[in-house]
């Protein structure tokens, strides 16, 4: 939350398996479909909804949920990355809490997500 403008912001550094104590945060009928790692943490998106495990502490045992229905989406952008000093993609989200920034590094595909993001937006 450095920044004011942004409510919550994320860099994703590459996508990873889905995490096993996620899968009792789902309710019924909602699956889990593609996870991406962060430093510490990972972004999960299910069928109904983006899950981000934030650890905090030394330890990282203690772990905050965020939990955005899509359905409090409002818009998205995605930026795919330069090719000299601009190495990281990124996407923005537009909701009814707030305004999110997620970064991807390069190990990112931005296209696939953004049609992670459009599949769960669009189909609902």
């Amino acid at each position: 939350m450095s920044n004011p403008k942004n409510i919550l912001s994320w860099t994703l550094i590459s996508e990873c398996p889905i995490p096993e104590d996620v899968k009792e945060l789902l309710v019924e009928g909602e699956a889990a479909i593609a996870a991406y790692k962060t430093l510490r943490d990972s972004a999960i998106f299910t069928n109904k909804r983006l899950i981000i495990r934030d650890a905090q502490g030394l330890t990282g045992k203690k772990v905050e949920i965020y939990s955005l229905p899509y359905s409090a989406i409002n818009m998205w952008s995605t930026e795919n990355a330069g090719k000299l000093l601009d190495l990281n993609a990124e996407v923005e989200l537009w909701t009814r809490a707030g305004h999110i920034k997620i970064n991807l590094q390069k190990n990112v595909d931005v296209r696939k997500f953004d049609k992670l993001i459009a599949n769960a937006l669009l189909s609902a």
